[in-house]
């Protein structure tokens, strides 16, 4: 060996570049077992940025004619200069790892930028829209991109805080359903499989740097094409650490295996990590068994018993059809709340048609709430003032929520059928909440919890059921292959971040948005503020390619990108979820199911917001001039809540809900003024590149705000050699 690495020592000092090549092909084969998973690990993949500019220094490819249905040049050419005119430019390219002396000129439009895994990658976020319903909770965020670049750039913002990974990965099936190298991977690659083992290797080993590891869980979805790989390689890469294989169905119907059996169930792989362990939770969909159970159920109707439904409050305002004031003019009335005592007082009469809620004389010392919609028209409320007022003396009426910065009250009420079940014993007073509201609870809870076993089989984990036909109805016309069922998620998940209501949730082939869209429900059950980071690319559907092809169209082109999985799913599908409406504003029809049910019009009482990851220029940063596309980062890593510092503030500093920012260090003083009286601060950024100024400002901050140094502290995240 020792000859051999003299060897390489020799060809490095000739070519660096070749000299890093050998050597690490050279670890990854003295690295191999005798026993255990042995794979290729090909070259590193690399990644093409279409919205890239083309700079001095790039590696690029040259893109086909538009209008060509022909495969691109897959050769890499380095960019030795660039000149630019007003209406384009033209590149003088070389091939890279030459004397360079042979070289052509090619039209920037034409051309390509080019990120290979070995790169150095300074990542940025441009936002692109954002929806708010959830007053002062944390926003969920979408990000489009290549997932193993976004998890780099999470080891700057969350690197050992994320909480569960949640992940449904391409199945490897040959169905032209993913990319190695910009080429799609089929049935016919006799590297197929090593190619697939490859890409997973690279993006898990990240999520290891991203997980808590005092307690976290990693859940990985898979068939039987790729399920035994799958297994070695979590057994290799979380050595010590404790794996377990679920079998769940999710399609009871059955998928075609040519002449084989149907195919009606996938695994879920479930790696605990440092303290991680199953919840017991309330039976959800017949998975749980009762403490006392030890045996299988006999017939459906065992599973069924084994199902206590969760007790529901439904939402006073009322939505979808019949929710406007003019439908029912004696449903609009003002709920009186005394703001202080946070206490419903009673309601006002209904006002008539004509009239103005202005025009009411409120009360001294009380707030009149009245149903106004989402969209600022006027709605009504589920009850009439007599059904209202009897509700409250009964205490069947409570407030869900004020917004701390809007002040915006919800109320919810007891339904018919569980003041019944009330009255009978069935459902028991349990205590009360913030609000003063009661709390209601199965009076069998305490021996109905447990934990499942590993062969899952519910209705509501049929994909076909709850997620192509949910899809359907959240985004109507638009069509993904293969979305998970809403509540196999929410189950799943439901057993690790149940009792943890800030659990952040990643999940990096977020596809069409199932795993935010089953967090937002968790959240709605039990008034959590779980926040999902969802990572996607806006790669086009394989049968769309050819068509928009011969349209002229490429990547990067408008028209092209809003048929990727990001732009139109991904995203669309989030922001329906939590407004209640479709992408043509209608009314999302139809009922959520088993644990919480309601109409899916109500939409959540959440916030998202979408970004688009870019690569940065590395001076450009150092000299302010990518704060722009840095700042959703430092808002990230500060906890995705409350206003973002977007800009360079005028004045040299900011102090944001949760972060502040200080420019300019003659103003230290004020800064460190503002700090302190900011309660909600958690971490200072301070441009500087002056340790010892950087040193004297973070000895005057609150012990509780963590001092941080730009641009240093982002540039030494990201100083590692890409596809290592």
């Amino acid at each position: 060996m020792s000859r051999l690495t003299d060897l390489i020592a020799q060809a490095r000092a000739k070519d660096a570049q070749l000299g890093a090549d050998l050597e690490r092909e050279f670890r990854a084969l003295s690295s191999r077992r005798a026993f255990g998973l042995n794979f290729e690990r090909h070259r590193p993949e690399a990644v093409e940025l279409p919205h890239r500019a083309v700079r001095k220094g790039d590696k690029v490819r040259v893109l086909p004619e538009r209008g060509s249905t022909k495969k691109g040049d897959k050769q890499l050419w380095l960019v030795r200069k660039v000149a630019r005119n007003k209406d384009s430019g033209v590149a003088q390219l070389a091939l890279p790892g030459t004397d360079q002396t042979e070289t052509k000129d090619v039209p920037v439009d034409d051309l390509v930028v080019v990120a290979e895994f070995r790169d150095l990658v300074y990542p940025g976020l441009v936002s692109t829209g954002k929806v708010e319903r959830g007053a002062e909770k944390p926003f969920h965020t979408v990000i489009n991109g290549e997932n193993y670049h976004v998890l780099k750039a999470l080891t700057y913002t969350h690197r050992g805080e994320i909480d569960a990974i949640y992940i449904d990965p391409p199945y490897n099936g040959g169905a032209r359903d993913w990319k190695y190298n910009n080429d799609y991977v089929e049935a016919e690659d006799l590297y197929r499989h090593s190619k697939w083992l490859a890409m997973m290797e690279r993006r898990l080993k990240i999520a290891q740097e991203l997980l808590n590891p005092a307690e976290s869980i990693l859940l990985v979805t898979i068939d039987e094409k790729e399920y035994l790989r799958l297994g070695l390689l979590l057994e290799q890469l979380f050595p010590g650490h404790r794996i377990q294989m679920i079998s769940t169905a999710i399609n009871p119907k059955g998928s075609a295996r040519g002449k084989e059996f149907y195919r009606v169930d996938e695994y879920v792989y479930v790696v605990y990590i440092g303290r991680a362990e199953v919840h017991e939770v309330l039976p959800i969909t017949g998975l749980c068994i009762s403490k006392s159970d030890s045996e299988t159920p006999n017939s459906e109707d065992d599973v069924h018993a084994q199902q206590p439904q969760t007790v529901r409050w439904a939402s006073l305002l009322r939505s979808g059809k019949g929710a406007q004031r003019e439908e029912s003019h004696l449903k609009f009335y003002p709920v009186l709340v005394d703001v202080e005592s946070q206490q419903i007082v009673g309601a006002g009469d209904p006002l008539p048609l004509g009239e103005h809620p202005d025009d009411f004389d409120v009360p001294k010392g009380l707030t009149a709430v009245w149903p106004i919609r989402q969209n600022g028209t006027e709605g009504r409320w589920q009850l009439n003032t007599s059904s209202f007022r009897a509700l409250l003396d009964d205490g069947y009426l409570k407030i869900g929520s004020i917004g701390r910065k809007t002040n915006k009250i919800t109320f919810y009420y007891l339904m018919e059928g569980q003041r019944k079940k009330l009255a009978s014993g069935e459902l028991q007073v349990v205590g009360k909440d913030k609000y003063g509201g009661i709390l209601v609870g199965y009076a069998a809870e305490s021996t109905a919890t447990g934990r499942p076993k590993t062969q899952w089989a519910s209705k509501a984990h049929s994909a076909t059921d709850h997620g192509s036909s949910m899809l359907r109805r959240v985004i109507p016309n638009r069509s993904f292959p293969y979305p998970k069922s809403l509540y196999a998620v929410e189950d799943v998940l439901r057993f690790f971040v149940g009792p943890n209501k800030r659990a952040v949730i990643l999940d990096f082939f977020a596809g069409s948005g199932t795993t935010a869209h089953a967090v937002m429900r968790l959240n709605r059950q039990d008034s959590g503020r779980r926040q999902c980071i969802s990572v996607t690319n806006n790669e086009v559907a394989a049968d769309e390619h050819a068509a928009l092809r011969k349209q002229g169209l490429r990547p990067g082109d408008t028209e092209w990108e809003r048929w990727g999985i990001c732009d139109y799913i991904t995203k669309p599908r989030v922001e329906a979820a939590i407004t209640g409406q479709t992408p043509d504003s209608e009314p999302i029809k139809g009922d959520y199911k088993f644990t919480d049910e309601f109409p899916m019009a109500q939409g959540f009482e959440e916030n998202a917001a979408f970004f688009t990851l870019t690569y940065e220029n590395p001076i450009a940063v150092s000299h302010d001039l990518a704060f722009q596309r840095i700042a959703p980062l430092l808002w990230m890593r500060a906890g995705c809540q409350g206003d973002r510092i977007d800009s360079i503030p005028s004045k040299g500093w900011q102090v944001a809900e949760t972060y502040a920012l200080l420019c300019d260090l003659d103003h230290t003083t004020a800064f460190c003024r503002a700090v302190k009286k900011a309660a909600g601060v958690c971490i200072a950024y301070v441009v500087t590149d002056d340790e010892r100024r950087f040193q004297a400002v973070a000895r005057r901050l609150p012990d509780s705000v963590e001092p941080i140094r730009l641009y240093e502290s982002y540039f030494s995240n990201f100083q590692f050699v890409n596809g290592e």
